[in-house]
């Protein structure tokens, strides 16, 4: 199967947060407090593609106040944080949402995220994962994790849909 035959039926991203949502780095402040550096581009993209439609999630194996903060500002309400085996978590969510593997996609990029990757319909790995992860994907990006890679899926997806000149279209003056 092509990719964009596997994107067809997406209507679930799902999203590791440290390494794909930001650049993999943690900084804590002298009071211990945690600091995530969050792309922009990815951010209009989860919006671009919950008005399409579609459903976006976040499977994290961290626990991180910083990510609800930003669930909450981009409309995120599938928010699974300290998740140290994805699959479950995975399984779970489609399973509440009526949805079958085939019919989501998982971003991720180092090896906790092999299994969930493996199980749906599209496994995206950003361009900076681990070797085994970005063998095992279906979808490489050419954006590293934190640098607008989800939001390169969510257009890899919606164009295959052919549904991108929807979505654009208010931005077309």
């Amino acid at each position: 199967m092509t990719t964009a035959q596997l994107c067809q039926p997406i209507e679930l991203i799902l999203a590791d947060v440290d390494g794909v949502l930001t650049d993999g780095s943690i900084i804590f402040t002298n009071e211990g407090i945690e600091i995530k550096r969050f792309n922009i581009r990815d951010g209009l993209g989860i919006k671009l593609w919950q008005r399409a439609g579609g459903k976006f999630g976040i499977v994290t194996g961290r626990n991180s106040h910083i990510v609800n903060v930003r669930a909450g500002e981009l409309g995120i309400d599938i928010v699974r944080q300290g998740t140290e085996k994805k699959l479950p978590a995975v399984k779970e969510i489609l399973a509440q949402l009526g949805l079958q593997p085939h019919q989501a996609c998982f971003i991720g990029d180092d090896l906790p995220d092999l299994p969930a990757m493996r199980y749906v319909g599209l496994g995206a790995a950003v361009a900076d994962a681990a070797v085994d992860v970005r063998q095992a994907a279906e979808y490489v990006t050419t954006t590293h994790g934190g640098a607008g890679a989800v939001r390169e899926v969510i257009e890899l997806v919606l164009r295959s849909q052919q549904r991108w000149d929807d979505v654009i279209h208010a931005y077309q003056g």
